[in-house]
């Protein structure tokens, strides 16, 4: 993963409806732990890290950076949102030189149904809209995780191709803030 690039980071918390998009705190730590540790939200992700191996990696106060966002629902991590540059070497880029935006999400499962990851990741869009104009966002998931492939039809993603990785069919697709003309 690349740094975004030119952009002022963090930037102020963004308030949605019902969440906080922030950066990353201590008090954090244990949902994060959570989040990458479980098993169904490692289903289609390459499966669950080892709990204690993967504790021993997070630092008291986890890693900030640009492009990561912790989704805070009434003072609790419920998730993350990652807009991050996607790798030239991965298949699937709708730029020629690659290094696309490329959104990312998991939540803690006692939050999935409740449509908290759409009203995050659209307004982590927003907020790239804002900063980075015009620059398409690109999405990849498992067809096998309906899931996901219904948020992504929901934030407007539209399908560009899909392909084998990671030993399993993957839907791309781009986000794009400019409305075309015509």
């Amino acid at each position: 993963m690349t740094e975004l690039g030119p952009v002022d980071w963090p930037p102020a918390p963004i308030r949605t409806q019902r969440l906080l998009l922030r950066e990353p705190e201590a008090r954090d730590r244990a949902a994060i732990i959570e989040l990458f540790t479980s098993p169904e939200v490692g289903l289609y992700l390459g499966g669950p890290r080892p709990r204690d191996e993967f504790a021993r990696t997070v630092p008291e106060t986890p890693r900030r950076r640009p492009g990561l966002f912790v989704v805070d629902l009434d003072g609790a991590m419920i998730g993350i949102v990652t807009l991050d540059r996607r790798d030239a070497e991965r298949p699937g880029h709708v730029r020629p030189d690659a290094g696309e935006a490329e959104l990312g999400y998991m939540f803690l499962p006692e939050a999935w149904g409740c449509g908290y990851a759409a009203e995050a990741c659209a307004a982590a869009l927003d907020w790239f809209a804002g900063v980075l104009p015009a620059e398409p966002v690109v999405l990849c998931t498992q067809t096998a995780n309906h899931r996901s492939m219904r948020l992504a039809a929901k934030l407007g993603f539209t399908e560009v191709e899909r392909f084998e990785e990671y030993g399993a069919e993957q839907w791309f697709g781009v986000w794009s803030s400019v409305t075309p003309s015509g």
